[in-house]
């Protein structure tokens, strides 16, 4: 007897591959679904397509789903992904700030996508192949930590909602990337095995943010090119060709300090100027936090101890977590380096995702 129906998010790599064969194999009813988010061709990059909006993924995703006997359908968001998270990528670099493209549109759009058409399906579950796991606890779903702690996807999954949570299956979070990899070579599957994985934004495959941003914003060099680079009290130290086109961190700037590593420590867009300095100006021990999603309490209790990642890689660091009106401050007990206004904090008790948001510019 099938276990339900599920839609099955397939970009037409192993990660979502293997999960639809690991649903399909454990009883449930699979309908495969590749959304397709972005033509790369139009943006006048210089690189092959590669991705999840490629033809070639679609066709990888399709090939498998006809291999397993199952349905695969297309869905066209083009025009919904471009309007949310393109034109809000654009506007954050241009508002000083670093954008996170995968988490808004985990938030915005993919979810809610999943949700119609499961809907329109009669599909009880929606699935992805996120290294990450779920349980319902107390009424709310949780999102904790995949198995994996190296591939633990967990970090961009703090916006999703808990209306979506709750019909949500992620299969690989049991599982380590080392054992889906032979999990397909023992299927046949190894090319997809071999295939390289793509950390790219889907949109900008080439990895070039700065031509991206030239190519959408006509005139954009010319506008805040000549901007200054400055020191915390103001000191002028060179020029540089334009406050979007730096992020917080960065390094071979083109300026120097003297015998110290310089980096990007500050961006202002009103006076388009960026403020260099040293490693240890690149620490900061405090940030406030706004659009906060609740996902493991509905609530945070003001003096909570938490983990707290400020970006994907970021092991995390405990923190001491107070209510600050709509936002949430976050006070870490050690310094953190390169916290970039615009990115996203995921807050942690253990290994639970308790909830997350984006980092204010103060």
């Amino acid at each position: 007897m099938s276990k339900g129906r599920v839609l099955m998010a397939m970009s037409g790599g192993i990660d979502s591959t293997m999960a639809s064969l690991i649903l399909h194999e454990s009883g449930y009813e699979v309908i495969g679904l590749t959304m397709k988010t972005w033509d790369y061709e139009s943006s006048g990059g210089n690189k092959k397509e590669t991705g999840c909006c490629s033809l070639d993924s679609i066709n990888d995703a399709r090939q498998l789903a006809v291999d397993c006997g199952f349905p695969h359908t297309i869905l066209d968001i083009r025009e919904e992904f471009g309007d949310s998270i393109i034109d809000n990528f654009v506007d954050e670099y241009i508002a000083g700030r670093t954008p996170n493209p995968c988490v808004l549109c985990n938030t915005y759009i993919k979810w809610e996508a999943l949700l119609k058409r499961a809907d329109m399906l009669n599909c009880k579950y929606i699935a992805t192949g996120h290294y990450a796991q779920i349980r319902e606890e107390n009424g709310r779903y949780v999102v904790f930590k995949g198995l994996d702690e190296s591939k633990d996807q967990s970090y961009v999954l703090w916006g999703v909602s808990q209306e979506c949570l709750k019909r949500t299956i992620f299969p690989m979070g049991k599982y380590h990337k080392k054992d889906i990899k032979k999990m397909a070579l023992d299927r046949g599957y190894k090319e997809l095995a071999e295939k390289n994985e793509s950390y790219e934004i889907c949109f900008i495959p080439d990895n070039d943010y700065r031509s991206f941003l030239k190519r959408r914003v006509k005139g954009l060099q010319e506008k805040v090119q000549g901007g200054k680079f400055i020191k915390s009290d103001g000191t002028v130290v060179g020029t540089h060709d334009g406050y979007p086109f730096y992020t917080i961190g960065q390094r071979k700037l083109g300026v120097s300090l003297g015998s110290e590593a310089t980096y990007v420590i500050g961006i202002d867009a009103d006076q388009n100027t960026v403020t260099v300095g040293s490693k240890q100006d690149l620490q900061k021990q405090e940030m406030y936090v706004q659009n906060i999603n609740y996902v493991k309490y509905s609530k945070i209790i003001d003096g909570m101890q938490c983990l707290v990642k400020v970006r994907y890689k970021h092991k995390g660091e405990m923190a001491t977590i107070t209510n600050h009106g709509d936002a949430l401050k976050v006070l870490f007990h050690k310094k953190v380096e390169g916290i970039a206004p615009g990115q996203s904090a995921a807050i942690y008790e253990g290994e639970d995702l308790i909830a997350g948001g984006f980092i204010m510019k103060k």
